[in-house]
C-alpha cells in the first residue's frame, strides 16, 4: 500500500500534525480485519540519502495508536531488512516500510527499484492521494507490476473534487488566496471556466491592484505576474472579486497597529496582510448564496492574530452555509483547524499539491495509472 505520511515534526522530532495518519487508518484497518498481510510505503520530508531524523519509525508507533493494532516496522524499504520482516508477516499483520525517498531511486521512478518494492506484495493499493501529483516509484512504478486499486481515502478525495468541480449544484463559488499569482495563475484560469464566482484574497490580490495601477505601499507584489493577473482579470470579468477593503500594518508582526484601508488607498510605508470587513461582507454575500464552495488559500497572515479575522470570518460563513464545501491546501487546512473550524466542511482534502493540480485541471499521475490498471 502506498499511503501519504508524510506528517510534520517538530525539532525535537515529535509529530505536530497527525491528520494524514488519521486519515489514513479506514483503508488499512478495513484490509488487515479482511486478513490481509498490510505492507505500507510512505515518503517524509524531503532527505538526501539516509536520514535518521526522517525516519519513518516515530509514524509506526503513531499509526499503531490510532489503529489500535500492532504495526511492525523494517528498517529499509527493500532488500534483506524489508524481504524478511515481510516474511514475518502473518495474516492480519501491518508492517511499516522506511522512508522511501532514502533511496534516489523513488523520485526518479527507477524501474528496477519500483520491481524490488512490488516484489513484497501480490496486490498494490494507492491510498495516498497527497502523493499523486508525483511520478515516483512507490506511486507509478509499482503499478506496472501488480494489479492496481484506488483505497478508501483515494476514492474519497476524487470523488469530493469530483462533486464540486465537474458536477457542481450551481452556484459554485471558489476561493483563493495565498502569497503569488505565479504559483496559482493555472488554478485561477481554469476555476474561472468552471465557477460563477471567484473570491481572491491573500497577498496575491496585490498583485491584482498594482495591475490596476493601484498604490500597494510596501506589501508584497510579484512584478512578473502583472501580465498574468491583468489576464485572469479580463478572462474573469464580473466573475473575479477582489477585497474593496483591507488591514494594513508596518510591519508582519504580532501586536502591530493596523489600519483598514481602500483597496485603492493603501499608504506608502504600509503593507495589507488581511482582507477588511466591507470585503468579509461581501464575500460573505457570494459564499451565502453558494450552493457548493471550493476554498484554497488563506485570505491574509492567519498565523498572526490581528490578520487572521479575514481567514475566520470566511470560513465561518462557509461553516455555516448549506452549501457542498471543500477546503484543499495545507495553508488553508492549517489555518482552519487553528481557527477550530476544521470539523465543519463538508470535505477537507489532505492533498498539497495534489488539489491544487486537480483545481488546475491536471491529471494526476498516480491516478492515471489506476485508472490504466
Amino acid at each position: 500500500m502506498r499511503e501519504d505520511l508524510n506528517v510534520p515534526l517538530s525539532k525535537e522530532g515529535a509529530i505536530t500534525d497527525d491528520s494524514r495518519i488519521r486519515a489514513a487508518v479506514p483503508t488499512l484497518k478495513h484490509l488487515a480485519e479482511r486478513g490481509a498481510m498490510v505492507i505500507v510505503m510512505s515518503h517524509l520530508g524531503r532527505p538526501k540519502g539516509v536520514d535518521p531524523a526522517l525516519s519513518l519509525r516515530p509514524v509506526a508507533k503513531a499509526l499503531a495508536k490510532q489503529l489500535g493494532l500492532k504495526v511492525d516496522f523494517a528498517e529499509d524499504c527493500v532488500g534483506e531488512p524489508a524481504r524478511n520482516a515481510v516474511g514475518k508477516l502473518k495474516s492480519g499483520d501491518l508492517l511499516l516500510l522506511e522512508n522511501v525517498r532514502f533511496h534516489p531511486e523513488e523520485e526518479d521512478n527507477d524501474p528496477e527499484f519500483a520491481g524490488r518494492l512490488a516484489a513484497l506484495g501480490q496486490l498494490f493499493v494507492n491510498d495516498a492521494f497527497a502523493a499523486s501529483h508525483r511520478a515516483h516509484a512507490s506511486v507509478v512504478g509499482v503499478a506496472k507490476h501488480l494489479p492496481a486499486y484506488a483505497g478508501e481515502l483515494m476514492e474519497a478525495e476524487l470523488a469530493a473534487l469530483h462533486k464540486a468541480l465537474d458536477d457542481p449544484k450551481r452556484p459554485l463559488v471558489a476561493v483563493v488566496g495565498g502569497a503569488k499569482v505565479s504559483t496559482k495563475v493555472g488554478v485561477l484560469t481554469h476555476l474561472l471556466e468552471k465557477v460563477d464566482a471567484l473570491l481572491i484574497g491573500g497577498a496575491m490580490a496585490n498583485t491584482f491592484f498594482r495591475a490596476q495601477g493601484y498604490p500597494t505601499g510596501e506589501g508584497l507584489v510579484e512584478e512578473s505576474a502583472l501580465e498574468d493577473a491583468k489576464k485572469v482579470e479580463k478572462q474573469g470579468g464580473k466573475k473575479l472579486v477582489l477585497p474593496v477593503d483591507l488591514v494594513c500594518a508596518k510591519r508582519m508582526e504580532a501586536k502591530q497597529p493596523t489600519l483598514v484601508l481602500s483597496a485603492n488607498a493603501v499608504k506608502p510605508d504600509w503593507m495589507a496582510l488581511d482582507i477588511g470587513p466591507k470585503s468579509v461582507a461581501k464575500f460573505g454575500e457570494h459564499i451565502g448564496s453558494a450552493s457548493t464552495i471550493v476554498w484554497n488559500g488563506p485570505m491574509g497572515v492567519a498565523e498572526i492574530a490581528e490578520f487572521s479575522e479575514g481567514t475566520r470570518a470566511v470560513g465561518e460563513a462557509m461553516a455555516e452555509s448549506s452549501a457542498y464545501t471543500l477546503v484543499g491546501g495545507g495553508d488553508t487546512v492549517a489555518a482552519i483547524d487553528s481557527l477550530g473550524l476544521g470539523a465543519r466542511f463538508s470535505h477537507v482534502s489532505t492533498g498539497g499539491g495534489a488539489t491544487l493540480e486537480y483545481l488546475e485541471g491536471k491529471e494526476l499521475p498516480g491516478v492515471a495509472i489506476l485508472k490504466d490498471a
